[in-house]
């Protein structure tokens, strides 16, 4: 049951840098009008990725100094998210695993 868990915990993680990842991808196609936001499922689309990054990147936008137009922070949240892939995820599981002992 443990493994279930944290292996949905990481699916939501990965879900969520691959949400990043399309919503700073979509965001330079914007910029550069290769993607008109005038239609209406493009908009929908563009403001339902911003509702679902926002909570995540703008705590690094707070962080982060103003670089002139530069967004850096899907490039930081994206590196603590992989970090608490790699790193914070399996640790908990094995620490979560020991506290367990036999009932897990």
């Amino acid at each position: 049951m443990i493994g279930f868990i944290f292996f949905v915990l990481n699916g939501l993680l990965s879900f969520a840098v691959w949400v990043i990842i399309i919503s700073a991808i979509l965001s330079w196609l914007v910029a550069f009008n290769v993607i008109n936001t005038r239609n209406p499922g493009v908009y929908r689309f563009m403001d339902m990725l911003d509702r679902m990054t926002y909570p995540i990147l703008e705590p690094f936008r707070r962080m982060l100094p103003n670089l002139g137009g530069v967004d850096i922070s899907p490039i930081l949240a994206i590196l603590v998210i992989k970090g608490m892939q790699f790193y914070l995820l399996p640790l908990a599981e094995n620490g979560l695993r020991g506290l367990l002992g036999g009932m897990a």
